[in-house]
């Protein structure tokens, strides 16, 4: 006989969750931002000795306080919207599009370049070029990477990164051509006294345009992701490229597709950028969006109305933390912290969302 076996079991098991509610869902991610602000009162209380509680109502004042900060806070909730709706085909795809900093640029070039050079066009004509040239712009730019993962199984990650610096220093060589004044190396306000082809002000806001675009793009890439053949392809693709191989779908092409959808989307945000907020190019047109659009795409699992949501939140926090910064006499690192203690908690809560951790004690089993 063999001699029975004493095995001690671990204390801390981790087993996938399957059947977690939306509620709980909601429910796991508020408490983590509970915790977060907990968290960050501490933090504010041992540094400064100020009440947490005021530097969070200045937060509120500093992103919805007045009509124009509540603008400002959509404006920057729209960006962040808008990138995000346009990675989100690539990376439900499993295609790491990390170049979405480069996408916007590109875009923004070429509507600064219409604006430009094609100011005496009609408004309509002008904005028509302006859209068309930074969709199609974004598109090429993505659909380089694109064909060399297609053809020749390259490093996407490391292709979309490093078109991102070539993108800089094409806005650099750009704004280098248009500076005005000469010398000043800025590009200015870009036709400031005509506004031509500045977005019209509606509902007494220039960023009315950008929401209405964001909301409509977002409602379809819903719909394209979730009821279209093209969508179902995405996700079979995503899931298993072997087994998309097998069902008869041509991986290559769809990945060329989709990279030409979301480098297209990703350069109409440049153009919303420079027609509809900034009214100039630099080369921080795109202001580091492209990647915190990553984190808002992965955190809503490419659900475009969870998009909305926690772009929301990330321009609150955003517009809230430059507000503490300047009211409460905390530093810009201070605010900086308080947005990445808050950001930890919720891209933390993950984790309890998909895994349940099993605690097994000391019990042994024989085997």
């Amino acid at each position: 006989m063999h001699d029975a076996k004493q095995l001690r079991e671990p204390f801390l098991r981790l087993s996938k969750r399957e059947d977690l509610s939306m509620g709980r869902k909601i429910a796991v991610r508020l408490a983590a931002v509970v915790l977060a602000l907990i968290v960050c009162g501490i933090l504010i209380l041992s540094i400064t000795g100020m009440n947490p509680i005021t530097v969070y109502v200045t937060m509120i004042s500093g992103a919805f306080g007045t009509r124009s900060r509540v603008w400002s806070t959509v404006k920057e909730m729209m960006m962040l919207s808008c990138i995000a709706v346009g990675l989100a085909p690539a990376f439900k795809m499993r295609f790491w599009n990390i170049g979405a900093e480069g996408q916007v640029l590109i875009g923004g070039i070429v509507t600064a370049a219409c604006m430009i050079n094609l100011k005496d066009l009609p408004a309509p004509l002008l904005f028509l070029a302006m859209a068309v040239g930074s969709v199609l712009a974004g598109a090429v730019w993505a659909l380089l990477p694109a064909l060399f993962k297609a053809k020749w199984n390259t490093n996407e990650t490391l292709f979309t990164l490093m078109m991102n610096y070539v993108a800089i220093q094409l806005t650099s060589f750009f704004v280098a051509k248009w500076e005005n004044p000469y010398g000043s190396n800025t590009v200015g306000i870009i036709n400031q006294s005509t506004q031509q082809g500045w977005f019209p002000q509606i509902a007494g806001s220039r960023y009315f345009c950008n929401a209405v675009l964001v909301l409509l793009l977002a409602v379809l890439m819903h719909i394209y992701l979730k009821y279209t053949k093209h969508g179902y392809e995405i996700a079979v693709v995503g899931a298993s490229e072997n087994t998309a191989r097998y069902a008869g779908i041509n991986v290559g092409w769809v990945m060329i597709r989709t990279m030409l959808l979301s480098g297209a989307i990703c350069g109409l945000a440049g153009f919303m950028a420079v027609a509809g907020a900034s009214h100039t190019i630099s080369v921080s047109t795109a202001g580091g969006r492209g990647f915190t659009a990553i984190i808002v795409a992965w955190l809503a699992k490419f659900d475009s109305a969870t998009m909305l949501l926690i772009s929301l939140l990330l321009a609150f926090l955003q517009n809230g933390a430059g507000e503490i910064a300047s009211k409460c006499k905390l530093n810009d690192y201070a605010s900086q912290m308080i947005i990445g203690i808050i950001l930890f908690f919720i891209l933390g809560s993950e984790f309890f969302i998909n895994y349940r951790m099993i605690f097994r004690g000391s019990k042994k089993k024989e085997v």
